[in-house]
């Protein structure tokens, strides 16, 4: 027997988040309750800075395959791992923020309580606050890291369970709106467990056609024509559905709207940007390294998924009356936007510069999407009602004339979800479009084209409704504390340069965009 290798250098940064959410643990059980939730909050913040920075040291450093060819250390890990540790960064600020809620956390005060009970009401009298959720985010994390660095599909089905067990428990830990909080809980994981049983069943027969789970020997199975292409064609479907599913890719998205709005919101701006990151960055893993090959198989219908993914968001978007529900249909049409550089990125026979070019718009547009919604969900917390968050239009009317810089941070935000010039958001759109495009995909471009000026269209709607809508009374909007303004700035500010200034940006990860075969 030959002891495992282990290559500590190049998996130093989930080594880092693994530990701090060990010692989070041990935190719970010996830091006293008083004093728990700001040991919490600077733990998580000190080990993902201690974490992000690993990352953009091993830039320099050669790919390699870590943990014995479990794990694949390339460019396009570096890029998600960064994205994530920086959005991380930005939802656990969000998770420390108490001042817009009286002084208290957006998370119950004892989890395991019944939404209306004795014991509740005692907790919240008590000013009890659910610290646990800092583990819950770390381990979380840990597994959109592991994600798409996977290199094999076992890992990657461990690591799909790692990243969302935790979810579904934040999901349900709303202070305010426990029942609905908890249904969202409850819809989120039994859709959540039927998707991951899906990808298993997919990858058992990936490798009942190939022998193995590793991607290079399914890649290679592919090319010297194996007979099983039942098995193939199976199992290529079925694991695509997990990951489509975390994506929130029509018809896998159904759990999107109640869950997005039933959660926290701090949860909610987690889920939206950190999630989709990871999904994407796998899926991209999962098709182009593995089942690239079979590209002719699988391109059409991903570009099938992709125009209804764009226009059932879009569509139904138009008819929504509450802000979060908004942002939920928002994310659905973003992903089918991003769909469209992934289909176009394998036309043809060879890989090169179109998939290259395709990963880097990838990873582009997913920053720019995450800088304005996480901003956003920053500025749907501090818009409240006594009852908690106001987050029907009908809340929001006037918010521009009564906070001028709140409101013109939120139109940016809008503004670049739209795609409008001179904000991140049209810079990602052009570069995933013009993938798209390069790869033999125009007509998908032009039905993209059309389902953004949709989009465009409750994106105004809303926009209308801060400026030019009496206000209402009844709601104010709460002065934030330092966290919640930290990641508004960084979003705002990001967006702008990434409008304004992305080449540099886009060199970096068109540089890093290969994947280590």
């Amino acid at each position: 027997m030959t002891s495992p290798t282990i290559e500590y250098g190049l998996i130093a940064p989930l080594l880092v988040l693994l530990g701090g959410a060990v010692c989070a643990v041990l935190v719970e059980a010996l830091v006293p309750r008083t004093r728990r939730f700001g040991v919490q909050f600077g733990l998580a913040v000190i080990a993902q800075l201690i974490a992000l920075t690993l990352v953009c040291a091993g830039w320099s450093v050669t790919p390699g395959v870590a943990v014995m060819g479990g794990l694949s250390i390339d460019g396009p890990t570096r890029i998600v791992w960064s994205l994530l540790l920086v959005f991380g960064l930005g939802a656990t600020l969000l998770y420390g923020e108490r001042r817009v809620s009286g002084g208290t956390s957006a998370f119950a005060a004892q989890a395991h309580t019944v939404p209306g009970s004795r014991a509740e009401h005692e907790a919240i009298a008590a000013r009890q606050e659910n610290t646990e959720v800092f583990v819950l985010l770390e381990l979380s994390l840990f597994g959109m890291l592991v994600f798409p660095a996977a290199n094999d599909l076992l890992t990657m089905f461990v690591a799909l369970e790692i990243l969302s067990l935790p979810l579904y428990v934040m999901c349900s830990l709303a202070r305010r709106r426990r029942l609905l909080s908890q249904e969202a809980a409850l819809k989120y994981f039994l859709l959540g467990a039927m998707s991951s049983a899906l990808f298993l069943f997919g990858a058992a027969l990936l490798y009942g056609f190939s022998g193995s789970f590793q991607f290079a020997d399914i890649d290679a199975g592919i090319t010297l024509g194996i007979e099983s292409q039942t098995l193939l064609m199976a199992g290529l479907a079925l694991t695509s559905i997990g990951v489509l599913f975390k994506i929130g890719a029509v018809p896998f998205h159904s759990w999107v709207p109640d869950v997005y709005t039933g959660a926290p919101t701090p949860v909610t701006a987690f889920m939206a940007v950190c999630t989709k990151l990871a999904a994407f960055g796998g899926l991209l893993r999962l098709l182009f390294v593995a089942l690239g090959g079979a590209r002719w198989d699988w391109q059409l219908v991903l570009a099938v998924i992709a125009v209804l993914t764009m226009v059932f968001g879009a569509v139904v978007g138009l008819a929504q009356n509450d802000v979060k529900r908004l942002l939920a249909y928002s994310s659905i049409a973003h992903a089918g936007f991003i769909l469209v550089a992934v289909v176009g990125a394998m036309a043809g026979d060879a890989l090169g510069e179109g998939l290259t070019g395709s990963v880097s718009g990838v990873m582009f547009y997913l920053a720019g999407y995450g800088l304005a919604t996480m901003g956003a969900f920053a500025v749907l917390t501090m818009v409240r009602r006594s009852g908690g968050e106001a987050t029907g239009f009908d809340a929001w009317a006037g918010l521009g004339r009564r906070e001028p810089v709140l409101g013109a941070i939120m139109t940016l935000f809008l503004l670049s979800m739209a795609g409008i010039p001179l904000t991140g958001g049209f810079v990602g759109k052009l570069v995933a479009f013009v993938a798209g495009w390069q790869g033999g995909y125009a007509w998908l471009v032009v039905v993209a084209i059309v389902m953004s000026l949709v989009t465009a269209g409750f994106y105004f709607r809303l926009v209308k409704i801060m400026y030019f809508d009496e206000p209402d009374a009844s709601v104010d909007v709460v002065k934030a504390g330092t966290p919640t303004w930290v990641v508004i700035i960084v979003g705002a500010v990001g967006t702008l340069v990434l409008g304004l200034a992305p080449g540099s940006v886009l060199d970096l990860f068109t540089s890093a965009a290969g994947f280590l075969r």
